[in-house]
C-alpha cells in the first residue's frame, strides 16, 4: 500500500524514529488501518485541500511497545490509528495556529490539543478522530517541570 490518503503515504503514516531506534516494527492492523484512513479523510484532507499547502505529519501511528519508548500516554489514540500530529511550520506558509483554529471551527473531531509553544503559536497540533462518538474536546498542554499538563482550551 502506497497511500493512505490523496495526501499521506503509508511509510510516513507509521514512520518512527523511535521504533527504528530501537528496532521495533511499528505496523497498523487492519482495524488501525482502517481508523487511519478514517482520520486522514476526516481531519487531514479538509485541511490541505483548504490550506493548498504541504503539512508535516510528524506522528501518525506507533504500535502500543514504541509509545512506551516514545513516552507516550497508556491510552494514547495513535495506537488505535485514531490520532496524527502536524506540523506546519516545518514546511513554511502556514501556521500551527491556523491549522488548529481551522480544526476547532470546521471540522468534527475527537480531541484537539494545542501542544506546548507558545499563546500565540503550538509547537504542533494534534487531532484525533474516531468513527463514533466524538467529543470536540480541545486542550491545551504545557510542562511543569518533566510533567506534562493538560487543561481545557479557553480562546
Amino acid at each position: 500500500m502506497e497511500f493512505i490518503s490523496r495526501h499521506i503515504s503509508y511509510s510516513e503514516a507509521t514512520k518512527s524514529q523511535v521504533a527504528s531506534r530501537y528496532g521495533k516494527e511499528n505496523i497498523p492492523n487492519e482495524e488501525q488501518l482502517a481508523a487511519m484512513k478514517l482520520v486522514a479523510e476526516k481531519i487531514f484532507e479538509p485541511i490541505r485541500e483548504h490550506f493548498k499547502r504541504p503539512i508535516a505529519v510528524t506522528s501518525f501511528f506507533r504500535d502500543k511497545s514504541v509509545n512506551v519508548l516514545a513516552g507516550g500516554s497508556a491510552n494514547s489514540q495513535h495506537c488505535k490509528g485514531e490520532a496524527l500530529d502536524m506540523d506546519a511550520d516545518v514546511l513554511g506558509g502556514l501556521t500551527n495556529a491556523e491549522i488548529f483554529h481551522f480544526i476547532r471551527t470546521r471540522l468534527l473531531f475527537d480531541q484537539l490539543i494545542w501542544e506546548f509553544g507558545s499563546d500565540k503559536n503550538p509547537d504542533w497540533v494534534h487531532a484525533s478522530y474516531k468513527q463514533n462518538r466524538n467529543r470536540k474536546q480541545i486542550l491545551k498542554n504545557r510542562k511543569n517541570g518533566y510533567k506534562t499538563e493538560y487543561e481545557l482550551w479557553i480562546g
